[in-house]
């Protein structure tokens, strides 16, 4: 009996019985969910939808938004002109469209679009 209690005491919970674990747990207990749903608010949701007609009314942008790349500023540089995009160093940017010049369309995490020029971003 006593060499039962000794091998209970060190073996790993993965190894013992369903039937130790259910008398393990509480019934107060809640099992954990492990796929969390973050769910969205819905002010914040209404204010990227208004910045994507915005987007599209001002770049006349009909094609799908699709984010072609991640990108990273390496510093921070202020708008001189609504189409382009405020960014500060360290943000991250979803890079949008590739245009024909040195600057590229991105979105930041706040829903904002406009123009970034290529050389104040960073590609990983």
């Amino acid at each position: 009996r006593e060499k039962d209690d000794k091998h209970k005491t060190w073996m790993p919970k993965f190894l013992m019985a369903k039937e130790d674990k259910d008398q393990r747990k509480d019934s107060n207990d809640v099992e954990r969910n492990i796929f969390k749903v973050k769910k969205s608010n819905p002010e914040k949701s209404k204010k990227m939808e208004k910045e994507e007609k915005f987007f599209r009314a001002t770049f006349m942008y009909d094609k799908e938004i699709n984010v072609i790349n991640r990108a990273t500023a390496e510093c921070s540089v202020p708008s001189k002109r609504r189409v382009d995009l405020p960014v500060t160093a360290g943000e991250q940017l979803d890079v949008i469209d590739v245009t024909e010049g040195n600057a590229v369309i991105c979105r930041n995490l706040e829903g904002r679009f406009g123009y970034v020029l290529v050389e104040h971003l960073n590609f990983r």
